[in-house]
């Protein structure tokens, strides 16, 4: 399993968000890993182990609401973390057209 994995649940619909674009980068925008969201909008991106330091993970919102037809306010959401040891990182989202909540989970 990556150190990182993600979850996107569409509030708008009450279900997963499969097939949601994303892009892992370090805070210095060097690219990483991409990946998509599985069919229970959850998805593992990049290596075993990413070394301390901070990144940013890139969800492809704006592709995701124009495939199922609905207008969005944000083309992508951008959240940026710390990769301090070891543990797992988990990032995930909670998406509507117009908002969006992250947090850090387990």
């Amino acid at each position: 399993m990556p150190h990182l994995t993600t979850h996107v649940l569409d509030a708008a619909t009450g279900t997963p968000a499969p097939g949601v674009g994303l892009l892992l980068a370090t805070a210095t925008g060097d690219l990483i890993a991409v990946g998509t969201t599985d069919a229970d909008g959850r998805a593992g991106v990049g290596p075993d182990l990413l070394e301390p330091g901070d990144y940013t993970l890139r969800f492809e919102t704006g592709a995701y609401f124009a495939a199922a037809g609905v207008d969005a306010f944000y083309p992508f959401v951008s959240v940026t973390f710390t990769a301090s040891d070891e543990r797992h990182l988990h990032v995930p989202i909670l998406l509507s057209p117009f908002a969006y909540s992250t947090y850090r989970g387990s």
